[in-house]
């Protein structure tokens, strides 16, 4: 079965840092970046970021627009991390206005992706964690944390909704309570409700050091529990949010193994912020290199590669890297 393949909107629009915060670039309409995504081999599905791209009063324009471009709504991602009163936190906040006000948000989001024909909400609480030693108490805010996650959950089990959490190990705190796919797992278990899994951001996952490969073998020994997939690259230290494949090659190559191997079957989505680059060209050559390794994982076949992983030999992998990764 072919992968399906996913793009944040946003990611084929302005772009801007902290050091330009107008953009590098001038701000594109929804409805181009909707028909430049549509126009990417094998693109069939659109994240949305809830406040930037959609809200209550334009999801009947918005629903309008994907089907006029033949896509369909692959998750909503709330908006938990690019407003003032979240600074301090969301579900893990110290004042529990703040906490009250993010669940009526994630409820508010659950209900407009059923508008949309959408089954996932994608969460990153980005400002959920700590910046200094003795200033949190890492028990009771991770125990907020965990009761807003499950009060979310109940709700969205109710209109056959899952919830992915995403993790990164900081940014923009100095340390975020989801962290690496082991804290995320922890938290999915005490949520202990079944449509509660996991996003993996590749680039999130290499800033933790992680083996992506070993963290979807990890969310499947866990039960299942893979349920998003976010592709970008990075040099490690930082979320550079590159290409895909600008930097790493036979990592690429295992995670899609991995993938295949676990029976993941949802989104291969683009989350990338093309800073300088064109947009709509930087979205399209990491799609383009995913089906790239795609189709040499189609050719060599799953039997040859998992024969080369039960041989445990640095050798024999490397030489199959020149063989059929280097052309």
């Amino acid at each position: 079965m072919d992968n399906k393949y996913a793009v944040i909107l946003g990611n084929l629009g302005n772009t801007c840092d902290r050091f330009l915060s107008s953009g590098y670039k001038e701000q594109l309409d929804k409805a181009t970046m909707l028909k430049q995504a549509s126009s990417i081999n094998r693109v069939t599905g659109i994240e949305l970021v809830g406040t930037w791209d959609i809200d209550e009063s334009n999801v009947g324009e918005m629903k309008a627009l994907l089907q006029d471009n033949n896509l369909q709504c692959a998750s909503i991602i709330p908006d938990q991390f690019s407003q003032k009163r979240w600074g301090k936190g969301t579900f893990a906040a110290p004042d529990k206005a703040v906490r009250d006000a993010a669940v009526a948000e994630i409820k508010k989001s659950i209900d407009i992706a059923v508008e949309m024909e959408c089954d996932m909400l994608n969460l990153w609480p980005g400002q959920d964690g700590f910046d200094y030693p003795l200033c949190a108490n890492y028990i009771e805010e991770r125990e907020w944390f965990v009761e807003g996650v499950r009060e979310c959950a109940e709700y969205a089990l109710k209109k056959n909704v899952k919830l992915a959490l995403e993790y990164k190990i900081k940014e923009p705190r100095t340390h975020s309570y989801l962290a690496r796919v082991s804290d995320t797992i922890f938290v999915v278990n005490q949520v202990g409700l079944d449509n509660v899994g996991v996003c993996i951001d590749t680039g999130h996952a290499f800033m933790a050091y992680e083996n992506v490969g070993e963290s979807i073998a990890l969310l499947k020994m866990a039960g299942d529990k893979l349920f998003h997939m976010h592709f970008n690259d990075n040099y490690n230290a930082w979320d550079d949010d590159m290409i895909v494949g600008s930097i790493r090659l036979v990592e690429y190559f295992e995670i899609l193994y991995w993938l295949r191997k676990t029976g993941y079957n949802r989104w291969y989505s683009m989350d990338q912020y093309p800073y300088r680059e064109d947009g709509y060209g930087a979205i399209r050559s990491s799609v383009l290199y995913l089906q790239k390794m795609e189709a040499i994982l189609n050719s060599v076949g799953m039997e040859r590669v998992a024969e080369l992983v039960a041989r445990r030999d640095p050798i024999a992998t490397s030489d199959f890297i020149r063989e059929n990764l280097i052309k």
